[in-house]
């Protein structure tokens, strides 16, 4: 898609009319009186979640924004391919896909070793390796996800919109009440102009903070971020603009001899582009705002480093400087580590809220959002009863690790981008190689969860060695045997809350009523130390918490799909109608077969467990119905 021709406008670019693309957003009226969960804050975090919760009907969940509106120009704008991977479960990928940027290569520039106050290209390199995700690295509009995540919201069971225009005041727990009492107070103070100064109080089982790094959730429960600042000064600007440099619709990375180093990143709509420029070493304790740096300032610092190239800006659409630091907060909730084993968390905290960093790494809004989904399903579990509220420890656990992660890296790459600092000036092959080594994590499929109640040991992982423990579920092409359909196996999963199970089937004939497959089956269907037996609750699906799906070996049209185990062709629904989606086979004719892309063992097969979160739980051989069962029961609660 091309767009921005004339001029940035905000919205959805499909819209002709630049009045109408964006659109109304917000919920009118008072805020309940009680809830389950209220959520503080419009930003990646706080709609990824909400998004996640809109799901459940049964759950009531409210959202506060400070901000009058919905979002139309967002800071943020790097989509991994992880972040991609969950925006299908969501449903919203294909419209991202055709709207944003793609980041097919990256490109390195330094200066010229003939005549140094000129830059040559030093290297180009693939943006991300064949094979990692089924999903590119792409570049759009923070506004634009939102918009994504509020008409999920939208047209969700639950209908759920923001409550705009609330700042907040204050937050008081019981410590007395019970798991299930409303035990957070909340005071909201209303800052729009048709009720201004207006205080409403709400009352809720859980807060979560997804306010930013000045966070009053944050403070309000003796959080702080910890870090030190890289004094460090850059702009940062989305332009449209008219230059010679030749690689303007590539992500380039540029390092000059005296100007410090700029950062290229093309924008959707086929003219824009963001540049990120260093602009200034800064002293110990200063802050940017003294340097009183101007728009004028960044763009003439960019000119220069892009030397002999020209760059004429025509327009800018937003900008702004600021500091690099990373600061990250000790723990995601409101238990200190010592009350662990005696106290319930009951607020929490996501996103910038809890960890702050450069945005070069282009990590930010990605870690936000995965942040959100990990808490969404275990708190939509904890208030379906599915889990005990304990389950919710994990989600500080889990994360806090991997925000350190990036607080890390984020440090260790800010440093090598800022060559201008550096006693010898660039090393653009230093940068190209630590960019290359590095590029699962800015892809955002590094992420390992270490054992847990939610993470098994690797004792089996020989019989899946693609599908790592503790790493997210890599998907991979498939053929649907109900109706040949080519799909991704990943994409069974939707961010429903439901865990899955992925069984693999050995070379015997699945159909066979001594197959390995046949078995699972009938434990699942009738034992009564079946998870699915145990954890369902009476009148739903059977696939309504744990959703089993199968993968054969054959050739989807050497199978019969009627002669399958009725596991694997449930009835649903109010006419229990048969859904065909469960089945799977390699995809022969396109040459991916799922067993040699995967690693599977093709004499035993396996079992995969998914969380709902889309990161592998746990891998088993298929006739350990035992440990297939004790996972289950380690965190979910029977039904009664």
């Amino acid at each position: 898609m091309q767009f921005h021709l004339n001029g940035f406008q905000p919205g959805d670019p499909e819209i002709a009319d630049p009045a109408e693309r964006v659109q109304a957003s917000g919920a009118i009226g008072a805020v309940p009186d009680e809830v389950d969960v209220l959520i503080v804050g419009c930003g990646p975090a706080g709609l990824t979640l909400a998004a996640q919760l809109a799901q459940f009907p049964d759950i009531k969940t409210c959202i506060v924004e400070q901000k009058p509106g919905r979002l139309s120009v967002g800071q943020a704008d790097g989509v991994a391919c992880r972040t991609m991977e969950m925006f299908h479960a969501y449903g919203f990928s294909e419209r991202v896909l055709k709207e944003a940027y793609w980041v097919n290569e990256t490109t390195f520039w330094k200066p010229d070793e003939r005549a140094p106050e000129n830059i040559v290209r030093s290297g180009r390199v693939q943006d991300v390796e064949d094979g990692l995700s089924e999903f590119p690295h792409v570049i759009l509009n923070q506004a634009r996800i939102h918009d994504g995540f509020l008409d999920v919201m939208r047209k969700s069971p639950a209908k759920l919109e923001p409550y705009y225009g609330r700042r907040l005041l204050d937050l008081q727990v019981d410590a007395a009440a019970g798991p299930v009492d409303h035990a957070v107070t909340v005071q909201l103070e209303r800052v729009d102009a048709a009720n201004a100064g207006k205080v409403e109080t709400i009352k809720a089982r859980y807060v979560v903070g997804c306010d930013g790094a000045r966070s009053t959730v944050r403070k309000s429960i003796g959080r702080e971020l910890h870090g030190d600042s890289a004094n460090h000064a850059w702009g940062v600007m989305d332009v449209l603009a008219v230059t010679d440099f030749p690689d303007i619709r590539f992500k380039a990375l540029i390092q000059s001899a005296k100007d410090g180093s700029l950062l290229i990143i093309p924008r959707e709509g086929g003219y824009m582009v963001r540049l990120y420029v260093e602009l200034a070493k800064l002293d110990v304790g200063e802050r940017v705002a003294n340097r009183n740096i101007t728009a004028d300032d960044v763009i003439a610092k960019a000119q220069r480093i892009l030397t002999p190239h020209k760059l004429e800006v025509k327009e800018i659409a937003w900008w702004s400087v600021y500091e690099i630091g990373q600061r990250l907060t000790d723990k995601f909730d409101d238990v200190p580590e010592a009350e662990i084993a005696t106290r319930l968390p009951r607020i929490f905290i996501a996103g910038d809220a809890c960890h702050t960093h450069s945005p070069k790494a282009g990590q930010g809004m990605n870690v936000s959002m995965q942040d959100a989904f990990n808490l969404g399903w275990k708190l939509a579990a904890v208030l379906r009863k599915q889990s005990a509220p304990s389950l919710l420890h994990s989600y500080s656990a889990e994360r806090q690790a991997v925000a350190k992660e990036l607080i890390d890296f984020d440090r260790e790459w800010a440093g090598i981008l800022a060559s201008a600092a550096k006693a010898g000036g660039a090393d653009a092959a230093k940068t190209q190689d630590y960019f290359v080594r590095h590029g699962r994590y800015t892809a955002g499929t590094a992420t390992h969860y270490t054992p847990s109640i939610l993470t098994g040991e690797a004792s089996h992982q020989h019989l899946a060695q693609g599908f790592v423990i503790g790493k997210r579920f890599h998907s991979a092409p498939v053929i649907r045997l109900g109706d040949a359909k080519p799909v991704h196996l990943g994409h069974a999963a939707q961010a429903d809350g439901r865990f899955r199970i992925y069984a693999f089937s050995p070379a015997e004939n699945p159909a066979a009523s001594s197959s390995a497959i046949r078995a699972l089956c009938n434990f699942l269907a009738e034992s009564r130390k079946s998870p699915t037996r145990r954890y369902t609750p009476v009148g739903a699906d059977i696939d309504g918490v744990i959703d089993l799906r199968a993968v054969f070996q054959q050739d989807h049209r050497d199978l019969a799909i009627e002669d399958m185990p009725p596991m694997l062709l449930p009835g649903k629904g109010r006419y229990g109608l048969y859904d065909y989606e469960k089945m799977f086979c390699p995809d022969v004719k396109g040459g991916h077969d799922v067993f040699s892309m995967r690693g599977i063992d093709r004499k035993t097969g396996c079992m995969v467990v998914v969380r709902p979160d889309q990161y592998v739980a746990q891998v088993l051989p298929l006739s350990d119905f035992a440990a297939l069962a004790a996972y289950f029961d380690g965190f979910m609660l029977q039904v009664r």
